[in-house]
């Protein structure tokens, strides 16, 4: 290890991490706040972002196990510590990928209650097991159930590529979460988590009275690390990080933000980080993606582009209803509400007038983690051959060798596959698409979509001799010549005419007909 403490990198069980000596952010608060003032509550939050060991930690509670929580907030406010029957569900354990799988996974469980709690139900419906294996629980104990349930939705989001397969998952675990509703009256608590909030689940329609605290602002820092916890417990680990990459704290904490901080999970609330990365930047004393390596679900990237959805809108320019914002609907393929429950997005800002968010990338890591799962979405066989590399392309301009650049651009377009994309997609808008991940990929050199008072450049791209100015031109009748024109007249590259560095006006044009660059010039 490489700081004097021990930190929980990939520890989810509350008990191993008290017991174990690893550091441990108290939200301890939390638990006292919900056990107190109501009994069955569902959170969305992002993968990777602390529900497993928050609902370990209600399952401690539950268990009456006091000696964990010494010290802990909730040790100056619990006072009787009850200890009650706990059925706890884990969907992240075990390759769930169809209804059957599922199933299994289900009787397995339903069979260990059943044998620490009696067998009250010898039929094959879960449901029916579920249902007698709570009230043979309150029988047997004389104390209500507390039921947890973590990443109840892993098995939909598993199969969201195959809608037979889904729906068949769907009715498996619409009649099961049933149960939470006709057996309330055995229950003491009840408290699911998931990503997603599918609203053809029977869990948020039939079961109305579960209470939704996802985007409520009391429980906005459940999970993750806020800024003041960070400041407040990680200040060995910020050190020890700043003395390994030669950065002062506040240059490292700048460094930290940038890439990781960013989250919000209501209208008002303090930023969040992510704590996976967190915990893993701390351990390696290192900066990486370490969210996006732990696997991003490909249907979305694929999704995304069928639906030719411009993606662009994705620098702080998507707008939902509040409405709708937490009611993902598989029928009618509107993937907002899924990219924000699933971190891809996240709230920038709230319009109380239209009731309305502004939705956008929370921090670089998730940009660029998810740009770069988008690319080879988007052309296919380039990169999947491995023969492309976004760095190859900046290396060229870092030389001041634009005409390199532009001749690995035409090359690049030429080779993607014509079937790459459906005929009715391709379109100015896809090249369009194409063009901003591969200027964005090229990281903190390049600006994309600059705005002035006059228009909007396509891209700027920054290096140690040369500033880029980019218009490109993908209507059949506009040329390079065209292109240029534009970036004078809108005065796209005013603005850096006081830097010491020459500024390089580039306009291109794009041939919808020959699917690719036809030519460009230079001013």
């Amino acid at each position: 290890m490489n700081t004097a403490r021990k930190l929980p990198v990939g520890i989810q069980d509350f008990e191993d991490l008290r017991t174990e000596g690893f550091l441990y952010v108290d939200k301890t608060e939390y638990v006292y706040r919900l056990v107190t003032q109501g009994k069955p509550y569902f959170l969305s939050r992002p993968r990777r972002f602390g529900k497993s060991l928050f609902l370990s930690t209600l399952r401690a509670y539950f268990e009456g196990k006091r000696e964990l929580f010494e010290g802990l907030e909730i040790a100056g406010l619990e006072k009787e510590w009850t200890k009650y029957p706990v059925i706890y569900l884990d969907f992240n354990v075990g390759l769930l990928t169809g209804a059957a799988s599922v199933a299994e996974r289900l009787s397995v469980k339903m069979r260990e209650f059943e044998i620490l709690w009696g067998k009250k139900n010898d039929t094959g419906d879960l449901a029916g097991r579920f249902e007698a294996v709570i009230e043979s629980a309150y029988e047997q104990t004389g104390k209500k159930v507390a039921v947890l349930i973590d990443e109840y939705d892993k098995p939909l989001i598993n199969t969201m590529e195959d809608e037979t397969s889904n729906e068949e998952v769907r009715t498996l675990l619409k009649s099961f979460y049933g149960v939470l509703k006709s057996a309330d009256r055995y229950l003491r608590f009840v408290f699911l988590t998931g990503v997603t909030k599918f609203s053809k689940v029977s869990i948020f329609s039939d079961l109305n009275q579960l209470k939704d605290i996802s985007m409520s602002e009391q429980y906005a820092g459940i999970c993750g690390i806020s800024e003041t916890e960070l400041i407040r417990n990680f200040e060995p680990e910020l050190q020890a990080l700043a003395a390994k990459k030669g950065l002062t704290c506040d240059e490292t904490f700048a460094e930290m933000k940038k890439r990781y901080d960013g989250y919000h999970f209501a209208k008002v609330s303090e930023d969040m980080y992510n704590p996976f990365s967190i915990l893993n930047t701390f351990m390696d004393l290192d900066f990486a993606y370490y969210w996006f390596a732990t696997g991003t679900p490909t249907f979305l990237a694929k999704a995304l582009r069928n639906q030719n959805y411009d993606i662009r809108k994705f620098e702080n320019d998507v707008y939902i209803s509040a409405a709708s914002i937490m009611d993902y609907r598989y029928e009618n393929q509107d993937l907002v509400p899924l990219l924000y429950q699933s971190g891809y997005l996240t709230i920038k800002a709230y319009d109380s007038v239209l009731d309305e968010y502004t939705l956008g990338f929370p921090n670089e890591e998730v940009k660029y983690g998810f740009l770069n799962e988008l690319l080879p979405a988007f052309v296919l066989t380039p990169i999947a051959t491995g023969k492309f590399s976004v760095t190859g392309f900046l290396r060229q301009l870092m030389k001041n060798d634009v005409e390199s650049f532009m001749t690995s651009l035409k090359a690049f377009f030429a080779a993607i596959p014509y079937d790459a994309i459906e005929q009715k997609h391709r379109d100015e808008q896809y090249y369009q698409h194409v063009f901003y991940l591969l200027f964005t990929l090229m990281g903190q050199f390049v600006e994309t979509e600059v705005k002035n008072n006059k228009g909007r450049t396509d891209a700027v791209v920054k290096t140690a001799g040369n500033i880029y100015v980019f218009e490109f031109k993908m209507n059949s009748k506009a040329t390079a010549k065209d292109a240029l024109k534009q970036i004078n007249s809108k005065d796209y590259a005013i603005p850096y005419s006081a830097d010491h560095r020459k500024t390089v006006k580039v306009g291109v044009e794009f041939s919808q007909t020959e699917k690719g660059i036809k030519r460009w010039l230079t001013e």
